[in-house]
């Protein structure tokens, strides 16, 4: 496979499923009617569920399904994601959403650099990025409980710096993928949503960090 063709068509498609979500995220928001039944009837939930469902079915069946599925399935999930986002255009000042965007995408930019370029192995980190992950996800449940507003803002940082580690890892993956999954698009929409999973966890917590809140 020709990874420079390969990298090129993941970041086409990671880009698409970015339009996709912060397209239906604004319009969404700019609906009060809409606003309401996802997040006033407590529909919100029902997407997660979905999302969840979606991105857990993808990455578990990728290698059976058809390459159609699998485009459906990344398209569906950025659609889904997109539903949820629509709240952080209502919470956060518009200049201070694109602002923060703007950041993600050179920080992104250069972690999937290095990824690209370094010598280093990455792979071998890959057990302990996934520890953090846990981590957090554990340290997140237990604040909500207790609602400290320090701990929220460390577990924000370590966050944005696990998932930054994941970018570089995420993108050196890419070339051992070449060898375990046979079909070329596939490989680009696994490849597309990991690398889209890792830009949106990156914004979320610089949001959270750096937002301007309305």
């Amino acid at each position: 496979m020709d990874l420079k063709r390969i990298y090129s068509k993941i970041f086409a498609w990671m880009g698409l499923g970015l339009l996709i979500t912060f397209l239906t995220g604004y319009l969404i928001s700019m609906n009060d009617t809409l606003l309401y039944n996802i997040f006033g009837k407590n529909f919100y939930w029902i997407f997660v569920i979905a999302e969840l469902a979606v991105v857990i079915f993808l990455t578990a069946r990728l290698r059976k399904m058809q390459p159609a599925t699998a485009t459906i399935c990344f398209l569906l999930y950025s659609f889904l994601t997109g539903v949820t986002f629509s709240s952080i255009f209502v919470v956060y000042k518009m200049e201070s959403i694109l602002l923060v965007f703007l950041i993600s995408a050179f920080l992104f930019t250069l972690f999937a650099l290095i990824g690209r370029y370094t010598k280093l192995d990455l792979t071998k980190i890959g057990t302990y990025l996934f520890m953090g992950l846990i981590g957090i996800l554990i340290c997140t449940i237990i604040n909500l409980l207790l609602k400290n507003t320090m701990f929220d803002f460390i577990i924000t940082c370590i966050s944005l710096i696990l998932f930054l580690g994941y970018t570089a890892y995420d993108i050196q993956k890419v070339k051992k993928l070449c060898y375990q999954i046979g079909d070329e698009h596939k490989l680009c929409i696994l490849g597309a949503l990991e690398l889209y999973l890792d830009f949106i966890n990156i914004f979320l917590d610089l949001l959270r960090i750096m937002g301007d809140s309305d």
